[in-house]
């Protein structure tokens, strides 16, 4: 079973003001999504003290355009609600990890 969440834009607004959150702004027919999927349900199994987010951009283009996401797959880090990283692209395991423990 997946820790990694897909939430409403309700859902959304709360989750992002816990300690450690990822989210990971994608779309289903993104060639780098799929190639960095693994990797984000990695860091939900191996981080359960992180909040691991799956945002569609597809379904949810109101959440992406608030975060300026342009491009895809884009993560963003949040610590209590604000934006403590940030990077675009497909990104190794140890960099995705380094964003939310850094």
């Amino acid at each position: 079973m997946s820790n990694v969440l897909y939430p409403n834009k309700q859902e959304f607004d709360e989750l992002i003001k816990n300690e450690k959150v990822l989210v990971d702004f994608f779309a289903t027919w993104c060639g780098p999504c799929k190639m960095i999927g693994p990797n984000i349900e990695k860091l939900a199994e191996e981080n359960a003290d992180a909040t691991v987010i799956k945002i569609d951009v597809d379904k949810h283009p109101e959440i992406a355009a608030v975060y300026g996401v342009q491009t895809i797959p884009t993560l963003i880090a949040f610590k209590k609600g604000q934006i403590v990283n940030q990077k675009i692209g497909f990104i190794p395991y140890p960099e995705i990890l380094a964003m939310i423990t850094s």
